[in-house]
């Protein structure tokens, strides 16, 4: 059975909600449940909540407007498809609506079960392909991580958090050992295979709130939310573990490939006052770490870590 979408009704007048909750219940595509807010507030954080196929936003919320929500939820990169609904047939309230990022825009009093159902069905569409474009965009194709562009949008974001409320974060910077050996070897099929492998093992590893990325060929990039030195070196010495005690194994190539990562650890705030600072910190440890001989970590403050592994 097909799990219904979630449909989220932004509007203060429960006739629409009727109105609305009657369509859905007709609705020819994929079957639908509405959900409904009364205020501003509420509809926001529901909207926010990223659980919703497609909003219906109404214009008229009391003293602050859906073009206001609408930005709101734009700038917390909310990704929901929104309809705009409103009762005001001038002005330029459409245009402002779409400018502002809605995906459609219906007049109350115009609205059929016909034309509110085209509108749903294509809001879905529409969220459905910009969801591909977006993992397209933010994505590496090859290990289904994010890649370094989001990766640093991501950075860029935590900086700004941790500024504010006094946090620290970790960044690591790792590196495949002896990779170039592995694809001369085996080929850049295999090499592509470990790769995947270790991107695997990082992303099921790491905390939801921590972000892991490829950050260029064979080298990967952790950032470990709240996290002091002494919790990210512990936090890489189980990675460390799980990559000795998970080889890599490819069957079509009775294949057992032991791999190995060195990697360097640079620290908000005590190692950079901005994130480019923070990336090179990382890497010099990071280079730090190959020179001292690989399958090491090491900080940024100069300490060296061997993991007891393999």
């Amino acid at each position: 059975m097909t799990r219904p979408l979630r449909l989220l009704l932004i509007d203060d007048d429960r006739l629409q909600h009727r109105f609305v909750q009657e369509i859905v219940k007709n609705f020819r595509g994929a079957p639908l449940e509405l959900e409904s807010a009364e205020t501003y507030a509420a509809g926001l954080k529901k909207l926010l909540s990223g659980k919703f196929a497609v909003c219906l936003l109404d214009y008229r919320l009391g003293e602050r407007d859906g073009l206001m929500l609408l930005r709101e939820a734009q700038e917390a990169r909310c990704e929901t498809p929104v309809i705009f609904l409103t009762a005001e047939t001038g002005g330029d309230v459409d245009l402002a609506a779409l400018e502002t990022g809605a995906s459609d825009y219906l007049v109350k009093g115009e609205i059929t079960p016909r034309l509110l159902e085209r509108a749903i069905r294509y809001a879905l569409r529409l969220g459905q392909t910009l969801n591909q474009l977006r993992q397209l965009a933010t994505h590496d194709e090859l290990t289904g991580i994010i890649n370094r562009r989001e990766f640093q949008r991501v950075l860029d974001e935590e900086w700004r958090r941790s500024k504010r409320f006094k946090h620290p974060f970790a960044l690591v910077i790792a590196d495949l050992d002896h990779f170039k050996l592995i694809n001369d070897t085996y080929g850049h099929q295999v090499g592509d295979e470990v790769l995947r492998h270790v991107a695997s093992l990082l992303a099921g590893q790491v905390r939801t709130v921590d972000r892991v990325a490829r950050h260029g060929g064979e080298e990967f990039a952790l950032l470990m939310v709240e996290t002091d030195r002494k919790q990210a070196v512990e936090a890489l010495k189980r990675l460390y573990a799980l990559l000795a005690e998970t080889p890599c194994i490819i069957p079509e190539n009775n294949l057992t490939i032991h791999v190995t990562v060195s990697a360097g650890v640079a620290l908000m705030p005590s190692d950079a006052t901005n994130p480019a600072e923070l990336l090179a910190k990382a890497d010099k440890a990071l280079y730090a770490a190959k020179k001292a001989g690989r399958n090491r970590i090491v900080t940024a403050d100069g300490k060296v870590v061997k993991p007891v592994v393999a």
